[in-house]
């Protein structure tokens, strides 16, 4: 696959950009001069037929022949090139005409006063005006003011256009200076503006498992629109890292309690095979080493269902599920420790307000609530009792378990949902389970997008809070 560079996009984008400006306002430029130049031309044209104009008198005898002025003409305004005149009188009776006006043009149809052609004499352009209903300026004694004159003058275009050309000229060079200025100051500063992101890729590729600090560079932190990819390359970090080092606990621990009864069960096989036994030797090592592989197993199918749990919780959580009752869960999980308990002296004591039903695995939840009540009973005093409560408020399900135990530490709190992590230090097999209990039922409740809450106060026993939003 081609790659793509953003630097390569703004700067091809900022050049057509500039281009189209450019363009544009030359294109405006040359317009509005032309207009302007035209419109001062056609100006011009008009003094010159009013110049024309005057030039035709009355005769000082009595006769009505108007008498024009030739040698008063006013010279070319294009020099070298002459003008074109023609006048008539009352609209039909010509007057005068310069020598050089072409036959095939003569008094066209009325158009107003502000009719304007463009004549082609010997391969020349002339830009025509012709001023109609102009009255005899010169008249004397009782001549008629009834006649009027229509006047027609032509002059060489060429002067207009090679002012809009030389206006064009200016403008596009003027255009293309100032194009490579602000042209080149644009990719200046777009360099300029893509180093802290340079810089920060540049950081970000030398993390590793090694080194998980970013260290992101003083102008990126100081970019506004580099802030939010740095805060959230950060916080992947962070994430990463604790992933990373949850992973490696998890297998140095798994590791080491793994170790244990396999060193166990290696122990009693061997010492099986030292020596002759009799049969009952025989059966009672292959008990215990059938007590040890139960418990291996044990292990090694909690570690399976943490694995399951948190896939799930990653959004990998099937849909075909049928809606559970939690108090019938709630129900089954009491029946399942109800051995421990009664071993213990401990009696449950099962609240609910009515059925709360959700969609979810009923073996599911039936594991988390076991491995609650299985905590709360296992840390409660001889002859105690531990609440299970049901209730449901703001489209949410929440069961909560409470004991009157020794309670939590507040240090120990953020941890107890670590995977292998326990309470107490010793890690002697008296001690309970292997700390994945809370782990899977946190991974299992966060896998149906609830919450798991625990709060504790030394000396007055733990409350654990289990919310889970319920699905009409």
């Amino acid at each position: 696959m081609a790659k793509t560079s953003i630097q390569r996009r703004l700067m091809i984008a900022i050049v057509i950009s500039q281009l189209l400006l450019a363009v544009g306002l030359i294109d405006v430029a040359v317009f509005v001069t032309r207009a302007q130049l035209r419109k001062a031309f056609d100006v011009a044209l008009h003094g010159r037929a009013m110049s024309i104009a005057a030039l035709v008198r009355y005769p000082e005898d009595d006769s009505h022949n108007l008498v024009f002025e030739r040698d008063l003409v006013p010279p070319p305004l294009e020099p070298g090139v002459p003008d074109l005149y023609e006048v008539f009188a009352n609209g039909h009776t010509p007057v005068a005409r310069s020598p050089n006006w072409p036959e095939k043009y003569g008094v066209l149809p009325p158009k107003g006063e502000r009719w304007i052609a463009t004549y082609v004499v010997n391969g020349i352009a002339y830009r025509a005006r012709r001023l109609e209903h102009i009255p005899i300026l010169d008249r004397e004694g009782d001549a008629p003011a009834k006649d009027f004159l229509t006047v027609t003058y032509a002059s060489p275009a060429d002067p207009v256009m090679r002012a809009v050309n030389e206006v064009f000229l200016y403008i596009a060079v003027g255009s293309i200076v100032l194009l490579a200025i602000s042209g080149g100051f644009a990719i200046w500063a777009l360099r300029r503006s893509l180093r802290p992101l340079a810089a920060l890729a540049t950081n970000a590729s030398a993390v590793s498992t090694s080194n998980w600090e970013l260290n992101p560079p003083e102008e990126a932190l100081e970019t506004l629109e580099l802030v939010p990819l740095t805060q959230a390359m950060a916080s992947m970090l962070n994430g990463l890292r604790r992933s990373f080092n949850q992973q490696r606990d998890f297998l140095a621990n798994a590791a080491h309690e793994l170790k244990t009864p396999v060193a166990i069960l290696k122990s009693t096989l061997q010492s099986l095979l030292q020596r002759p036994r009799s049969s009952e030797e025989y059966r009672v090592g292959l008990e215990e080493a059938l007590d040890d592989m139960a418990r291996l197993e044990k292990l090694l199918h909690s570690m399976l269902r943490l694995a399951r749990a948190e896939q799930w919780a990653a959004g990998n959580l099937r849909r075909d599920l049928a809606p559970v009752d939690l108090g019938t869960t709630c129900e089954a999980a009491i029946v399942r420790v109800h051995v421990v308990a009664r071993q213990r002296g401990v009696k449950i004591d099962f609240v609910t307000n009515g059925p709360v039903r959700l969609c979810a695995d009923p073996d599911d939840l039936e594991l988390v609530w076991s491995n609650l009540l299985e905590n709360a009973i296992r840390f409660s005093p001889e002859g105690g009792t531990v609440r299970m409560s049901i209730h449901s408020t703001n489209g949410c399900g929440s069961v909560e378990v409470a004991d009157r135990g020794p309670g939590i530490p507040a240090s120990e709190l953020p941890r107890i949902f670590e995977r292998f992590h326990r309470g107490d230090s010793s890690r002697a097999r008296q001690t309970g389970g292997y700390g994945l209990g809370l782990a899977i039922s946190k991974a299992l409740v966060e896998a149906y997008g609830g919450t798991i809450e625990p709060q504790s106060s030394p000396g007055e026993g733990t409350r654990m809070v289990v919310s889970l939003p319920i699905q009409q």
